[in-house]
C-alpha cells in the first residue's frame, strides 16, 4: 500500500529556516556585539545560534525571533563569563573592537544606544546579566517580561538589573555633543597631534582627559592609560615627528561616531576615536591591535 501523504520537503524547510534567520541576523549581531564589544566573538555567537536554529525542532517554536534573540543572548552571556579571565590577562588597556557603521548602517539604524566605544567601555564594568538586560532594554526596547524570560530571571529582577546598569552608566557617562561639534574636535585633535602642538592639544582636552592605546601586546603602544591634560598633550607631542610620517588619515563612521582610520602603504594599522563632552575631549581611544582592525579594514 502506498500513501499519498508526502513528508515536508527538508530542503524547503531549511530554506525557510535560513530566510527567517537572515532576516533576524542584523539584530542578532547587534545584540551580541554590544554585549561582547568584539566583532569576531559576536560573529561566532551568531554562527552558533544559526547551528542551533538549524538543528532544533522548529515546529514547536512559537516565535522564531524570540527563540533566536534568547539563544544569542545566552551564548553571549557564556562568552562574557569566560572573556573576563582573558581580558584580565590582556596586555595594556582593552578597548572594544571598532565597527564601521557606515559600512553596516543596520547596526546603528535601529537604535544607536550602547554602540559608542566609551559606552561599551562602561558596559565592561557590568555583570554579564546586567549587560544583557541593559542592551535588550536600551538598544532594542524589549519589554521587561521578555527580558526576564531571555535571561531566566523574574520580571522584578530584570527591572532591577536594568536600573542598576543605568545607574552605573550614568555615574561614568558625561554629556555628549552634536555630531558636527564632535567632528570639529576630532579634526582639530588630529591636526594638532600631527604637528605636536602642545598648547593647542591642551585647549582641546578636559582637565582629566585619558588616552588609551590598545596594541594588545602585539604592536608598540602605551601599556598604561595616560591621564591629565598636560601629560596627554606631551605624550602626543613626543612621537609626532615619527608616528605620522607617511600615514594616510581617512575619516570613518565608527560605532556611530566620527573617527579616523590610519593606514600606511595601503594597509590599516590603527583607528582613533575621541569622546567629546561640552568641556572638551575627555577620552582619546587608539586601537592598534591588528586582530581588532579587521572590521574597519575591509
Amino acid at each position: 500500500m502506498t500513501s499519498n501523504h508526502n513528508p515536508p520537503d527538508r530542503a524547503e524547510d531549511l530554506r525557510d529556516a535560513e530566510a527567517v534567520f537572515q532576516e533576524a541576523r542584523g539584530c542578532l549581531f547587534g545584540i551580541a556585539y554590544r554585549m561582547l564589544g568584539s566583532v569576531g566573538e559576536a560573529e561566532d555567537v551568531v554562527q552558533d545560534a544559526w547551528i542551533r536554529w538549524q538543528t532544533c525542532d522548529r515546529s514547536v517554536v512559537e516565535s522564531p525571533r524570540a527563540f533566536l534573540a534568547t539563544t544569542v543572548t545566552r551564548l553571549a552571556i557564556n562568552v562574557l563569563q569566560s572573556a573576563r579571565v582573558r581580558r584580565q590577562a590582556y596586555v595594556g588597556p582593552w578597548l572594544p573592537e571598532p565597527v564601521d557603521t557606515s559600512a553596516d548602517p543596520a547596526l546603528g539604524a535601529e537604535n544607536a544606544e550602547a554602540l559608542e566605544v566609551a559606552v561599551l567601555m562602561l558596559l565592561e564594568k557590568l555583570t554579564p546579566t546586567e549587560r544583557a538586560a541593559y542592551v535588550l532594554r536600551e538598544a532594542f526596547e524589549y519589554p521587561y517580561e521578555q527580558i526576564a524570560e531571555i535571561i531566566g530571571q523574574s520580571n522584578a529582577n530584570a527591572r532591577q538589573l536594568v536600573s542598576r546598569a543605568r545607574r552605573h552608566l550614568a555615574a561614568g557617562k558625561r554629556g555628549g555633543v552634536a555630531p558636527a561639534e564632535h567632528q570639529k574636535f576630532l579634526t582639530a585633535f588630529v591636526a594638532a597631534a600631527q604637528e605636536g602642538e602642545v598648547a593647542v592639544l591642551e585647549k582641546l582636552f578636559t582637565q582629566d582627559v585619558v588616552s588609551y592605546s590598545d596594541g594588545g601586546g602585539v604592536v608598540r603602544a602605551s601599556k598604561f592609560p595616560v591621564v591629565g591634560r598636560q601629560r596627554v598633550a606631551k605624550y602626543y607631542h613626543a612621537f609626532a615627528d615619527r608616528f605620522w610620517v607617511g600615514v594616510t588619515v581617512e575619516p570613518v563612521q565608527m560605532n556611530g561616531r566620527p573617527a579616523v582610520r590610519l593606514s600606511y602603504d595601503g594597509s590599516v594599522f590603527g583607528v582613533i576615536a575621541v569622546s567629546v563632552t561640552p568641556d572638551g575631549i575627555d577620552r582619546v581611544l587608539v586601537v592598534m591591535n591588528p586582530s581588532k582592525l579587521t572590521a574597519v579594514s575591509a
